[in-house]
């Protein structure tokens, strides 16, 4: 008996915990659904790589966090970044047509969904430690920046693989 109200609390612990994760995760995406960020280059990456300083807005600066290798493989594919004084040079998105995320919703919202497909091409660079130069408080939430790599060669691939953009070497 007492083993089987162990058992019970246990997964009632579990299912808590996992709600409240599902929560926290549901917040941070209504938080960034409007794809709200700044990014910029950061310094020069490994070969294949884009190494990039992601600016993420948010009431709370965890989320923010959360939500940056989200916004930095966003950026890669629609927004682009200008370049710098580091030896950095100005990268056009990747998709050309600015339609291309409604038309494609189908991939783009299983892609980008918690633990999506995205993740495979972004590392934080920073371990999950924010500078504090990085944290600023602008009216009622926080300018998070967090400095990720995003590995644009096999991003690239795999979206000319799935039809979302055409290949460099498809021609006009």
């Amino acid at each position: 008996m007492k083993k089987q109200i162990i058992t019970v609390l246990l997964m009632l612990i579990a299912s808590a915990s996992t709600f409240a994760q599902s929560g926290k995760q549901k917040k941070a995406d209504k938080a960034t659904e409007a794809w709200r960020y700044e990014i910029e280059c950061a310094g020069v990456g490994t070969d294949g790589t884009y190494l990039i300083k992601v600016w993420s807005y948010s009431k709370k600066p965890s989320i923010a966090i959360t939500q940056a290798k989200k916004n930095a493989v966003h950026g890669v594919i629609f927004k682009g970044f200008g370049g710098d004084g580091r030896g950095c040079s100005s990268q056009k998105p990747m998709a050309t047509n600015p339609n291309v995320e409604m038309e494609k919703m189908d991939f783009f919202e299983p892609f980008f969904e918690e633990g999506g497909k995205y993740m495979k091409f972004v590392s934080e660079s920073t371990d999950g430690m924010v500078d504090a130069s990085d944290r600023m408080k602008v009216g009622k939430e926080y300018k998070i920046g967090v400095i990720v790599s995003v590995s644009k060669d096999a991003l690239r691939h795999d979206l000319e693989a799935a039809g979302i953009i055409r290949g460099l070497s498809s021609g006009f």
